[in-house]
């Protein structure tokens, strides 16, 4: 028998981002559910299916054709969503479920949804998958094989929907035009207090004399209820190691000095009545943070400063802001086009 080549022994991997794919079968089954046609499942009528879709935050619209069919059709287009770890299932497909099997929603004679959730775990099964619900009464489905829990995560590196994509470009062309304070109070502000920062505070322009080299402090509370203090240096464009600022880019050096004064100066907490020193600096960048940057900060700090700085760019900014859900600050929605907007423009006579 001859040796095994050097390609047989090579590990075999998935890739994360590739298209799961359901049986036919178990597609209509699920559909069936999501329409109301299985029992244990509220009736939808077309309009009533358009309604679910925006319960899920998708924009999907029944366009009156077969229920059961359109409705497939969907779920096959969820599914094909990339994966943010192997062995789960895209996150939008996992909310229409949650959604979909919410406790609220139980009929009166399955009141703790376990009648339903046998029914969806038949197909689900089939494909190697198994619902169950959490302590906190939400739905998780995990693989059987491996054991791995899908569950709805804010991660923002996992690959982007097309959707959120969108979203993540309208925030982007926002960020090159914003002015210092927009890029504080419009998107990092909102951004902090979804991530369950306290107390956050804004400096603001007026009182630049006296933020001691900081635009917000804020405080993490930690599970053991220790606090966590946060000071946030923010400049709106890149920052890099030049001589010199340039444009809109700003020089790693001018930051220096606020970050010193910002680790060593004191904030009154009005909820403890304590003054309290900084235990981390936040540097953000509405743009690129480059690597020089980086280092030549690093190597200006000492060893106990250099591990309290923390950085964050613009892609960040982007992955977070859009994973989290937030909503895009007013002027980074396009307006919709006025047809009457030609009759308003200057007669040439």
């Amino acid at each position: 028998m001859g040796s095994p080549t050097s390609q047989s022994l090579q590990p075999q991997f998935r890739p994360v981002n590739s298209h799961m794919k359901f049986k036919s079968r178990n597609l209509r089954a699920l559909a069936d559910c999501v329409i109301g046609d299985a029992i244990h499942f509220p009736y939808r009528s077309s309009s009533r299916i358009t309604q679910f879709f925006e319960e899920c935050d998708l924009d999907f619209a029944h366009d009156g054709s077969t229920r059961w069919h359109w409705t497939s059709e969907r779920l096959d287009e969820l599914l094909a969503d990339p994966q943010s770890t192997p062995h789960t299932l895209p996150d939008r497909f996992m909310n229409l479920l949650r959604v979909l099997m919410h406790k609220s929603d139980a009929e009166d004679d399955d009141p703790g949804r376990s009648k339903a959730l046998l029914l969806i775990n038949q197909p689900l099964s089939r494909e190697g998958f198994e619902a169950f619900y959490g302590d906190d009464d939400l739905l998780y489905v995990r693989h059987i094989g491996t054991k791995t829990v899908s569950a709805l995560a804010n991660n923002p590196h996992r690959p982007l929907t097309p959707d959120e994509l969108k979203r993540r470009e309208l925030l982007c062309a926002y960020l090159n035009g914003c002015s210092e304070d927009d890029l504080i109070n419009e998107v990092l502000l909102p951004l902090f207090r979804q991530l369950n920062f306290h107390r956050i505070t804004s400096a603001g322009h007026k009182d630049k004399a006296l933020e001691y080299g900081k635009d917000v402090w804020m405080r993490f509370v930690l599970p053991t209820q220790h606090v966590l203090y946060f000071g946030l240096q923010a400049k709106k464009g890149k920052l890099d190691a030049a001589g010199m600022t340039n444009g809109s880019n700003a020089n790693i050096a001018e930051i220096h000095n606020q970050v010193l004064m910002m680790l060593g100066h004191e904030v009154f907490d009005p909820e403890t009545s304590r003054r309290v020193l900084v235990d981390h600096a936040f540097i953000v960048a509405g743009g690129e943070i480059t690597k020089a940057a980086r280092n030549w900060l690093g190597g200006k700090l000492d060893q106990s400063k250099r591990s309290q700085i923390l950085f964050m760019d613009r892609e960040d900014i982007l992955n977070l802001h859009v994973v989290n859900r937030l909503p895009l600050p007013e002027s980074a929605i396009p307006r919709p086009k006025n047809p009457f907007d030609e009759f308003d423009k200057d007669i040439p006579f």
